[in-house]
C-alpha cells in the first residue's frame, strides 16, 4: 500500500448573520481598523485541510491550522510536502514527519507555517489509518486512558456586563469551566470583567483567564495577584512568547496556574520553556505539532510533572476532533478547549462530529478521528 495524493484544501467559512458571536459586545464603541480585522478573523472561520489517499482507495482527512492564511499551507504542502509523502506506506507516521521536518531543518525552517503543514499531513495519516484498521485513533496512539474529557468553553469581550451575560448562557449549556479571552485591556479592565462574571456564575464554576501576551512581566503579577483573589485557576500567555526566563518569573510570583505554549511546535522548543519552569499548564496545539510531536511533548512535560490541556482556538473541526483523541491518551491531561458558540459553524464541513455533552467530550470507539467529512461542502467552501 502506498500512498497516492495528497491535497490541501485551504477553506473560508464565513459567519451567518444570525449567528452568535464568540465575543461578547457591550456598548457602541467605534472599532479601530486593527480591531475591526481581528473582529472579521473571529468572525470568518478559515483553516487548511489535508486529503490523504491510497492506492488502495483509503481516505484520511487532517488539518494544518492557519486561521489568517491558509493558502500559504497550501503552498507549502503543494510545493515541499507533497512530493516527499507521496509513493510512502501511510503506516510510517513517525518516519513521514520525521523526513519532512529533517529536510528543512538546516535552512532554519524550525516552526511557524511549514510545522503546520506537517501537521496538517500527520492528522491526516492517523485519520487514515484508523479507518482503515476500524480503530479509533486514541488507539493507535498508546490507548484510552480516560472515557470522557472536561471542556472548558471560551469565550470573551470587554463589557463587563455582557460577558457576564454570556458566561451565564453557557453554564446554562452545561459547561463547568470557562475562558475569559480578555486582550488590550487594563488590569482593572480585566479584573472588573472576571469579577462581574464570577459573581454572575458563583463559585462552583472554574474561571481562566488569557490575555494574549498583552502584558509585560511586573503587571502580569499585579494581575494575577488580583486574579488568585477572585479564584482563578489560570491566567493565560501572560506575556512576550520570546520570553521563557520572563514566564518563569510571573509563574514563581504566583499561586495559580500559569497556562502557556500554544505557539511552541516541537519538542526542541518545548524543552527552553520547561528547563527555565515558565509555566505550569502546557497547551500545545495538536493542528500546528501534529499528534506525532504532540505525543512527545505531552511526554517530555510529564517527566516535569506538568499537565497538558490541548489548545484548540481557532483550529476547526479535524482539529478539535485530533484533540479530543490526544486528551484521551496522555496521562497528564487536564482539560480541553472548545469554542462552544462558533462550534457549527466550523462543522459545517461534516456530517459526524464530536461535540460536547454537559461541558464534557465522550471518547468512543468510531474509527479515525470520529469525523466524517462533506468533501462537497469542502469544496464548496475553498478558497
Amino acid at each position: 500500500m502506498k500512498i497516492k495524493s495528497v491535497e490541501a484544501i485551504a477553506i473560508c467559512i464565513d459567519a451567518d448573520p444570525d449567528s452568535p458571536s464568540l465575543m461578547a459586545r457591550g456598548g457602541s464603541a467605534q472599532l479601530s481598523p486593527v480591531d475591526a480585522l481581528r473582529m472579521r478573523n473571529f468572525a470568518r472561520h478559515q483553516t487548511c485541510l489535508v486529503r490523504i489517499e491510497t492506492d488502495t482507495g483509503a481516505v484520511g482527512w487532517g488539518e494544518g491550522q492557519e486561521a489568517t492564511a491558509p493558502r500559504v499551507i497550501r503552498t507549502i504542502i503543494e510545493d515541499i510536502c507533497a512530493p516527499m509523502v507521496i509513493g510512502r506506506n501511510p503506516f510510517d507516521i513517525e518516519a513521514i514527519w520525521a523526513d519532512q521536518y529533517q529536510f528543512l531543518r538546516e535552512a532554519g525552517h524550525l516552526t511557524g507555517f511549514y510545522i503546520d503543514a506537517l501537521a496538517g499531513i500527520d492528522l491526516a495519516l492517523y485519520d487514515l489509518i484508523g479507518n482503515l484498521t476500524d480503530q479509533p485513533v486514541h488507539r493507535l496512539l498508546g490507548g484510552r486512558m480516560r472515557d470522557r474529557l472536561k471542556a472548558y468553553a471560551g469565550i470573551g469581550g470587554g463589557d463587563p456586563d455582557a460577558t457576564a451575560e454570556m458566561a451565564a448562557d453557557h453554564v446554562t449549556d452545561g459547561f463547568r469551566a470557562l475562558k475569559l479571552h480578555i486582550s488590550r485591556q487594563s488590569n482593572d479592565r480585566c479584573v472588573e470583567i472576571v469579577r462581574a462574571v464570577r459573581a454572575r456564575v458563583g463559585e462552583d464554576v472554574e474561571l481562566m483567564v488569557d490575555v494574549h501576551i498583552g502584558k509585560d512581566v511586573s503587571e502580569a503579577i499585579k494581575l494575577g495577584r488580583r486574579l488568585e483573589d477572585l479564584n482563578v485557576q489560570w491566567l493565560e500567555s501572560p506575556t512576550a512568547p520570546e520570553d521563557p526566563y520572563g514566564s518563569a518569573d510571573i509563574a514563581r510570583a504566583l499561586d495559580l496556574q500559569i497556562a502557556s505554549g500554544e505557539w511552541l511546535r516541537t519538542a526542541w522548543q518545548w524543552r527552553e520553556f520547561l528547563e527555565a519552569h515558565a509555566l505550569d499548564v502546557a497547551m500545545p496545539d495538536i493542528s500546528r505539532s501534529g499528534l506525532t510531536e504532540s505525543k512527545r511533548i505531552a511526554q517530555l512535560c510529564d517527566t516535569y510533572n506538568i499537565p497538558v490541556t490541548p489548545h484548540v482556538g481557532r483550529g476547526g473541526t479535524m482539529a478539535l476532533a485530533a484533540s479530543i483523541q490526544f486528551g484521551a491518551t496522555v496521562p497528564n491531561f487536564q482539560i480541553i478547549e472548545h469554542m462552544h458558540r462558533v462550534h457549527e459553524q466550523r462543522s459545517k464541513i461534516c456530517t459526524v462530529y464530536p461535540s460536547p455533552v454537559d461541558g464534557e467530550f465522550l471518547v468512543t470507539d468510531t474509527p479515525g478521528m470520529g469525523v466524517t467529512i462533506d468533501e462537497d461542502a469542502v469544496r464548496g467552501y475553498a478558497i
